[in-house]
């Protein structure tokens, strides 16, 4: 099959890239801001044929598509950070809603048919009015510049299935988790924190606030989710993925402090300009499960385990 990985040289999409080449059988084009891949990805580099752009170049993009000729697009490049999202609102907005509609019209006008995954998030759900983890009919009522664009897209994306008729499976990613996740995120920032702290080149672990609830899933489970929406995904319809549980932040960190060769100190403050940000939020998985078979089989503390090794060997 021959695939185009929009963000390839990023969490997801080299996890992807590499499920996809140890799959075998697959030509792969990834399509990024820049035209190197990390350090952490460069094992990539003989494999994946790597090509600089820029989303919201709609003309550039549709020379991409006629010069590749994708049979399936994985759509993961965008604004991915929800608390960064509160500071810069147009540019999450431009990547997240002008750069997905810019690929659906470079696919329209480039005639070709390919099928596209669309990665949403859960968190255009927004906080839960009961216990009940949100299921695909859930409505919209995110708290965030972060969520807001990628809803947006979302519905966009159900509209170009309709006209023009675009081939596009919708799925509703929950917290991913993994080796190699930018400190940006919680988790990856508390990891790499500790294997500071065990090096000696820190000596107190910060962190924001702790009390929020997360479904966690690691990325390679969830990149296995899908590869199966690939083949057994709905044209239009919307799948969540997550494992269907949460975990209070503060317990996540209390189990990688657990994991650590020395002694934590762990210092908390709130960040003010998130106060308004999603504090719980659970996938019901149940069509995912159904429509395609899945499972995830990685659990919490092997995840955690897994990306503490991986920052102490990046030190």
């Amino acid at each position: 099959m021959r695939v185009l990985i929009t963000g390839a040289n990023g969490f997801i999409g080299g996890h992807m890239a590499e499920a996809l080449l140890a799959e075998g059988g697959h030509t792969l084009v990834g399509l990024s801001r820049t035209p190197e891949w990390p350090a952490s990805l460069t094992h990539l580099a003989s494999s994946v044929r790597l090509i600089a752009g820029e989303l919201v170049d709609t003309p550039a993009l549709e020379a991409i598509l006629r010069d590749t000729q994708p049979e399936w697009i994985l759509h993961f490049a965008g604004y991915a950070n929800t608390g960064k999202s509160f500071l810069e609102p147009d540019l999450c907005w431009r990547d997240n809603l002008d750069g997905t509609r810019s690929l659906y019209d470079a696919v329209h006008t480039s005639g070709l048919t390919p099928r596209i995954l669309f990665v949403s998030t859960g968190l255009i759900y927004g906080e839960p009015k009961t216990d009940a983890p949100f299921d695909e009919v859930a409505e919209f009522r995110p708290a965030s510049p972060y969520a807001a664009s990628k809803a947006a897209a979302d519905a966009m994306s159900y509209q170009q299935t309709r006209s023009p008729g675009l081939d596009i499976v919708r799925v509703r990613l929950f917290n991913q988790i993994g080796p190699r996740q930018s400190p940006d995120y919680a988790i990856a920032s508390f990891a790499r924190q500790i294997a500071l702290i065990e090096a000696g080149k820190q000596s107190i672990l910060q962190t924001g606030d702790l009390s929020a609830r997360r479904d966690l899933t690691d990325v390679r489970d969830i990149v296995a989710a899908f590869r199966l929406l690939m083949d057994a995904g709905v044209q239009g319809e919307a799948y969540n993925a997550g494992r269907g549980e949460t975990h209070r932040i503060q317990d996540v960190l209390n189990e990688l402090v657990r994991l650590a060769k020395v002694p934590i100190e762990v210092k908390s403050k709130t960040d003010t300009k998130r106060v308004g940000d999603t504090v719980v939020t659970r996938a019901d998985n149940r069509k995912l499960k159904t429509s395609t078979g899945w499972e995830p089989k990685i659990p919490l503390t092997q995840s955690l385990s897994d990306i503490l090794a991986a920052w102490r060997s990046s030190l």
